[in-house]
């Protein structure tokens, strides 16, 4: 279902770890080379898979066989990211409010379902230490490429905003929560959301992220752990209709929820939060 391509020799390392982790096979060769075999093989990798992870000089990007599907990347830099940046609405965006950026400044905030890092993006851009955390191989290459870039291009233009944005994200591998949280407020929890009915619900270019990161099904468990931990709050996003994350040890529902459009915020106040 998909291969791992690298075109970047500099990416070579990181191409491998995804495509071991994965069990996917590794097409690899060097553009200088030029090398009719290593082109055959890159070609052939194309022909099998429908979705392809590819290291290039530009950056990391999932790509299907559909050529009309967009690829998808991290960029934190430039477009939709860069628009909300600067025109989103401040700490007046639900988002803002429902992990209490109205009461409390500075606020530490673990993300451990961090995905392509859309609301990390934002909770940093408002002034919160975020750190991201993710499990699929496929989205922390993503997350890591797009990082990267986007520190580069900061260094690059001398954006000192966009800059120290970045500097209040970390990036970590690995399973969700795993032991004992310290230093941190806020847990924020977005889950892969239910599959919907509508085909046309789903974005066309989201269909390979989803179709391989696949659904969350031990939400239920991490929101247990995290209403476990010394913290003051814990937010779930979720589908506007969809049920409640169920706690599977005292069974507590959320304090309150606040409701968008399409989405809606639950929210756990486990402590008072304060500046």
């Amino acid at each position: 279902m998909l291969s791992i391509h690298c075109t970047h020799p500099p990416y070579h390392d990181k191409a491998m770890a995804v495509s071991q982790a994965l069990g996917c096979e590794l097409f690899y060769c060097e553009p200088s080379a030029g090398s009719s075999r290593g082109e055959d093989r890159l070609k052939k990798g194309n022909a099998e898979a429908p979705y392809q992870l590819t290291f290039t000089p530009s950056g990391v990007a999932l790509q299907s066989s559909d050529k009309k599907q967009k690829p998808i990347s991290v960029d934190w830099h430039t477009g939709s990211a860069e628009h909300r940046r600067k025109f989103g609405g401040g700490k007046g965006q639900m988002i803002a409010k429902a992990v209490g950026l109205h009461q409390a400044n500075n606020l530490r905030v673990l993300d451990a379902t961090a995905g392509l890092g859309g609301d990390a993006f934002v909770l940093a851009s408002l002034g919160c230490n975020v750190t991201l955390q993710e499990r699929s191989p496929i989205a922390y290459a993503l997350l890591e490429d797009g990082l990267e870039r986007a520190r580069q291009y900061s260094i690059e233009t001398h954006d000192d905003a966009l800059s120290d944005i970045l500097q209040r994200m970390t990036l970590a591998h690995c399973n969700s929560i795993q032991g004992k949280l310290e230093n941190i407020d806020v847990v924020y929890l977005d889950p892969m959301f239910p599959e919907r009915k509508k085909k046309a619900a789903v974005n066309k270019g989201m269909k390979a992220f989803h179709a391989l990161i696949g659904s969350d099904d031990d939400a239920d468990v991490l929101l247990t752990h995290a209403l476990q931990q010394p913290i003051k709050r814990v937010v779930v996003k979720r589908p506007r209709i969809a049920p409640h994350l169920k706690d599977l040890e005292e069974g507590r529902q959320p304090h309150y929820s606040l409701e968008g459009k399409s989405s809606r915020f639950d929210i756990y106040a486990l402590h008072t939060l304060t500046k």
